[in-house]
């Protein structure tokens, strides 16, 4: 009888783990700097002020309150007025390096320290790569191990 109940609990865990999986989202601070909260209202802690453009993975919605995941791991609460569809990326890698092609040998156009925003010029990854833009205009691709935001 133990055995069946060990085998009927491995296969609901199982069944559970084999569900739909849920894409993560994303989103950015907007045109300007928001106030996040620990909790979904104004009278809530102010625990930081997040940079114009800062990336954010959306945890969960809750009426006008977006729980976020920024790159550290730090969940928080933001206004949903205050995010953007706009996809930016922030490095976390020392000197990043962007290059003119989706690969280690192509030329490197620019190099980037941790903590830069680069625009997600494409949602989908080339083969570990992202199609980005600094803000001066350049263009190239980045591994995608080097940047958070996707």
């Amino acid at each position: 009888m133990k055995a069946i109940r060990c085998m009927m609990a491995l296969a609901a865990a199982l069944g559970l783990a084999s569900g739909t999986a849920h894409a993560l989202e994303f989103k950015s601070i907007g045109a300007a700097p928001a106030i996040l909260y620990d909790a979904p209202s104004t009278k809530g802690r102010r625990v930081f002020v997040a940079p114009r453009g800062m990336p954010v993975e959306v945890v969960l919605s809750y009426g006008d309150w977006i729980k976020v995941r920024d790159a550290d791991g730090d969940l928080s609460w933001v206004e949903t007025a205050a995010l953007t569809g706009r996809r930016m990326l922030v490095v976390t890698a020392a000197n990043a390096r962007v290059r003119a092609t989706p690969d280690d040998n192509g030329a490197t156009v620019f190099t980037c320290d941790k903590s830069v925003l680069l625009d997600l010029e494409s949602p989908t990854s080339v083969a570990g790569w992202f199609k980005v833009r600094h803000r001066d205009g350049q263009t190239g691709y980045v591994k995608a191990g080097d940047v958070w935001g996707d």
